[in-house]
């Protein structure tokens, strides 16, 4: 016998990156209370959330990298060689 409501509910929700101003429309299982209206004309559920790819410095290219040296470097300088 097939269970039957063994998935969770979808329903289109707005995610919502205060800081870039940045929402898009997605599929999700959250709920909210707080709605919004999306550019159709309807109104959705918002998630808010602290980043996204409008404001993450990977996909912004704000990413900083600090190299601080591989493991050959540590052995280098463990025993004090000279390159």
């Amino acid at each position: 016998m097939p269970k039957v409501d063994i998935h969770p509910k979808t329903q289109l929700v707005v995610f919502y990156d205060a800081s870039a101003d940045y929402k898009f429309l997605a599929s999700s299982t959250k709920f909210s209370n707080e709605t919004m209206e999306w550019e159709d004309g309807n109104t959705y559920p918002v998630i808010r959330v602290d980043t996204s790819s409008a404001s993450h410095p990977f996909f912004t290219g704000k990413q900083r990298n600090v190299d601080i040296g591989g493991r050959v470097d540590k052995f280098n300088r463990k025993y004090n060689l000279k390159n």
